[in-house]
Order: C-alpha cells, then sequence, then structure tokens
C-alpha cells in the first residue's frame, strides 16, 4: 500500500496548500534576487567604476575619463536613475576643456546617485551567505 493512501484527505489538501505557499515564497525570493543582482550590475558597478575614475584621473587620458563617464551614464539611466546619468552624460562631454566645470558635474552626479544615499551593509554577514 503506498505512502499517500494512509494520509487523510485533509492532510493532503493541507501539504498542497503548504507546498503552494512554499512555491510562491520561492518565486518571491527568485523575483528579489534578480532585482538585487540587476541593481548590483547597473547602481554599483556604475558607482564603483565613478569612485574609481574619481580617484584615478590624473593617471587617466580624457578620451578614457570621457569614455568611461559615458559608460557609467548607461548604467545609470538602465536602473533608472535619469538625472544623475544626465549629469554624468554632461560631465562626459566637458572633460578635456573646462576642469572646474566637469568637477563640478561630476560632483553633482555623485550626488544624485542613489547608491550613494543607500546605507552600506553594517558587516560582512549582511552581505554574504556563508
Amino acid at each position: 500500500m503506498n505512502r499517500s493512501a494512509l494520509i487523510c484527505g485533509n492532510c493532503q489538501t493541507s501539504r498542497a496548500r503548504g507546498n503552494r505557499s512554499l512555491e510562491i515564497s520561492q518565486k518571491k525570493l527568485r523575483q528579489e534576487v534578480l532585482e538585487r543582482i540587476k541593481y548590483v550590475q547597473t547602481c554599483v558597478l556604475a558607482r564603483e567604476i565613478c569612485l574609481l575614475v574619481r580617484t584615478n584621473r590624473a593617471v587617466l587620458d580624457p578620451k578614457d575619463v570621457r569614455e568611461i563617464c559615458l559608460t557609467i551614464s548607461k548604467l545609470c539611466k538602465e536602473c533608472g536613475c535619469d538625472e544623475a546619468s544626465e549629469m554624468c552624460r554632461k560631465a562626459a562631454e566637458t572633460v578635456g576643456g573646462d576642469e572646474a566645470k566637469y568637477l563640478e558635474m561630476c560632483a553633482q552626479s555623485c550626488v544624485k546617485c542613489g547608491q550613494a544615499r543607500r546605507p552600506a551593509p553594517k558587516n560582512d554577514a549582511d552581505r554574504y551567505v556563508t
């Protein structure tokens, strides 16, 4: 006799509801993970590249800075940060010209960046599964 035949109808119904609940939880968790990955691929990456360029600008050619800033602008646009994207694009256009204007526009773009306002995780345990 198979085991499921020994379980009453109410228990089977309860188990089916539990499986549906688990399925919904997995779908929700999957969606949250995919959203987090997209956020890291766009917003976090743009912010990290921006900080790297700003701290090492002296050793980069203006052409390099312009190309990188345009890439950052595209990443910002992709994640929905239109205002920061536009400021970064404008800053890229001024590279090699008016240095003060470039630095001002770059700073404004960083201020408008959503990643800059997001609190950092308190410790590594909050970021990684062990």
